[in-house]
């Protein structure tokens, strides 16, 4: 957490040595308490940026909002084996926030949201939450024994690393919620971590239902180390606890012991970022096997024009391969973020083997484009083809061969402004031999995103 304090420009100053914050991803992160000091530049409404608290400057309140608006086209959900229809539709979240900063050491932060889908045939939870709380934590930063205390207390976001398995789920439209008590210690490289939470619930009934999930858990600890050779590393462990889940094999309280490792840099040209997952523990009377990697790597050439990157990810993740045995090895892919593989949402983190070669350039300073080609397998074919929030697709466990399918991805993004960003992204889908004998059909994704951040 960032914290505002005594600041060392003047109007008087040659050069401004503070810098403008601008809207970041995670909000509360921003420090807003730089406009205390008048050689910054100003905009409009930044009255409401830094509202003084008392005459110390690092005293203040800060209002923000979010808005982003999403026009997306998908004519083939889970290819087409499933009841959801061809459709069209536009997805709408808006978000208001308020950080009051009380000096160095304290932080208190709310924000509400209202997350709308117009035109969708099929809502899921994941598209529609009506006015409700979606952060309201007090931060504390102290510093102790030359390293640095952190603690956040009550509702939040948490994210690690790529967001592979642990995310803020900001492809969907409603974002990924947790009460819990978060602690973190920083000294040198390194920084330890402890989390206790449970997941929230996500509910459209009414505004402000949202609420603990009592019936679903995930605590653990996380250690880290920064510059370990060329990379940083990171490990950690979780305990996932989710009572009555069911699996195609498996049925009851779900416990999972979660351990993960992660390498992640840079060196020259060339970048990685490599993880992997294993999780034992149990589904009712069955025990729990199961395994995930993810790796990404790249060589970008600096010196041509748009600095192109070629890129390589490959992903895995286990399936079920003998069921009737009580042994579950169906991977859990946790709480994904929704758009790691692509935003169409085809296929999930379970049950698969994918390769994406890509490439990414700068059309201009503000605009990237990428395309890519993935290829996607099944683990194993005793268990299903799985979509986005492990939802299988029908008919396909125990029948066809492994190969699923690949698809071809374009994407756009376009930072037009420190406060505005727009996207494009187009996907299609090619089914497998094995999926198609099952009347599945080839699938299209378009979506069309502005986003707009104060």
């Amino acid at each position: 957490m960032q914290a505002g304090g005594a600041f060392a420009g003047s109007a008087d100053d040659a050069a401004c040595n503070v810098k403008r914050p601008v809207p970041g991803f995670n909000r509360w992160q921003e420090n807003w308490g730089v406009l205390a000091n008048p050689c910054v530049p100003r905009k409009p409404l930044d009255s409401l940026k830094y509202l003084p608290l008392s005459s110390d400057p690092s005293w203040y309140l800060s209002l923000g909002a979010n808005l982003r608006e999403r026009f997306e086209l998908n004519n083939t959900p889970l290819f087409g084996l499933g009841a959801a229809q061809p459709d069209s539709w536009l997805i709408q979240r808006a978000q208001v926030h308020a950080d009051a900063r009380f000096g160095e050491h304290v932080q208190a932060f709310v924000q509400l949201t209202d997350a709308r889908p117009f035109g969708k045939d099929s809502v899921t939870p994941v598209d529609k939450n009506p006015l409700d709380l979606e952060q309201a934590f007090v931060a504390f930063v102290y510093g102790v024994g030359g390293g640095t205390f952190k603690a956040r207390i009550g509702r939040q976001q948490m994210a690690f690393d790529l967001q592979r398995f642990v995310s803020v789920r900001d492809g969907p439209n409603v974002r990924q919620g947790f009460d819990a008590l978060w602690a973190d210690y920083e000294t040198g490289k390194w920084r330890f971590i402890g989390y206790l939470t449970q997941p929230v619930q996500n509910r459209d009934a009414e505004v402000f239902d949202d609420v603990s999930n009592g019936h679903l858990k995930f605590s653990g600890l996380r250690v880290e180390r920064a510059n370990t050779g060329p990379g940083d590393l990171s490990a950690y462990w979780s305990r996932y606890q989710r009572d009555n889940a069911r699996f195609l094999d498996a049925a009851g309280n779900e416990r999972r012991d979660v351990f993960d490792a992660r390498y992640a840099g840079k060196q020259a040209a060339f970048d990685w970022d490599v993880e992997a997952m294993l999780q034992t523990g149990s589904i009712g009377a069955a025990s729990v096997d199961a395994w995930a990697f993810g790796a990404l790597g790249g060589y970008t050439f600096a010196a041509l024009p748009g600095t192109p990157r070629l890129g390589l990810q490959v992903d895995g993740a286990s399936g079920d391969r003998h069921p009737g045995d009580g042994h579950l090895q169906t991977f859990n892919p946790l709480f994904p973020n929704g758009y790691y593989f692509t935003l169409a949402g085809y296929t999930g983190y379970t049950n698969l083997i994918h390769v994406k070669p890509s490439l990414t350039f700068k059309v201009t300073p503000k605009v990237t484009l990428l395309t890519a080609l993935g290829f996607q397998w099944r683990d194993t074919t005793a268990d299903a083809v799985y979509g986005q929030g492990m939802a299988a697709v029908p008919g396909t466990a125990g029948k066809g061969s492994r190969w699923t399918g690949m698809y071809a991805q374009l994407r756009a993004d376009w930072a037009v402004s420190d406060n505005v960003a727009l996207a494009l992204e187009a996907v299609h889908f090619t089914v497998g031999d094995s999926l198609r004998a099952l009347g599945a059909r080839n699938a299209d994704y378009v979506g069309v995103e502005a986003k707009f951040g104060w």
